[in-house]
């Protein structure tokens, strides 16, 4: 692991508080993607050896961007170099209350039917994989989360199902960190929580990876 990586302060996080595109892009850009960049080179290793594939990272560029500034940036790692919004991926990035590290299908990813069918399978040992604590969303460009010892069975399939049937559903899997959060702030600790929780949640890309096939 790269111990170069430095945590996030919570002047990282006003920055998604900057008001205008290119002012708050302009600090994105100088303080908060150098960041991004070093967790994402620190873990890829790391990940491509548990993946059994290489694990490429790639920072957002908020490029199509003309009015709104980004709520939100992240690293993502995923086994292409070009991209990763179609496929399976892993992301830890920061809105302006939270960290966040997780697993991802977004709308892009083709296989949303294959993947629900294989989770609605799976809800009994999904239920025991996934700790309480850990956060399940079904919308990557909201920052609100529902945590595991929230939701019931039906939910769970609800959510599943939701995967399935509806053509924007997304579905994301982690863990949430304060703003505030010592771990946050400290890049080796941060390294470290983050790598465990992808372990958690190295099952949930493993299906979604053989729901391609």
């Amino acid at each position: 692991m790269n111990h170069h990586v430095i945590g996030f302060q919570s002047s990282d996080f006003d920055v998604f508080t900057i008001p205008g595109l290119e002012a708050r892009m302009q600090a994105l850009i100088g303080q908060v993607r150098p960041k991004l960049q070093a967790v994402g080179d620190s873990l890829a290793p790391e990940l491509s050896a548990r993946c059994g594939e290489p694990m490429y990272a790639h920072v957002a560029k908020h490029a199509r961007r003309t009015i709104n500034p980004p709520d939100d940036s992240w690293v993502a790692w995923s086994s292409s170099k070009r991209g990763y919004k179609a496929l399976p991926h892993f992301q830890v990035g920061l809105w302006s209350t939270h960290l966040f590290a997780q697993f991802a299908v977004i709308y892009e990813y083709p296989y949303k039917q294959a993947f629900a069918g294989k989770l609605l399978e799976r809800i009994r040992d999904i239920r025991g994989l996934i700790p309480a604590h850990f956060v399940w969303s079904g919308n990557h460009m909201r920052p609100e989360a529902v945590r595991m010892s929230d939701l019931s069975d039906r939910d769970l399939e609800e959510l599943f199902r939701r995967l399935a049937g509806v053509k924007q559903a997304e579905l994301l899997c982690g863990i949430h960190l304060p703003r505030d959060s010592e771990t946050a702030a400290d890049g080796n600790r941060l390294l470290e929580t983050v790598s465990e929780a992808f372990d958690v949640l190295l099952p949930l890309y493993r299906l979604a990876v053989r729901a391609t096939s």
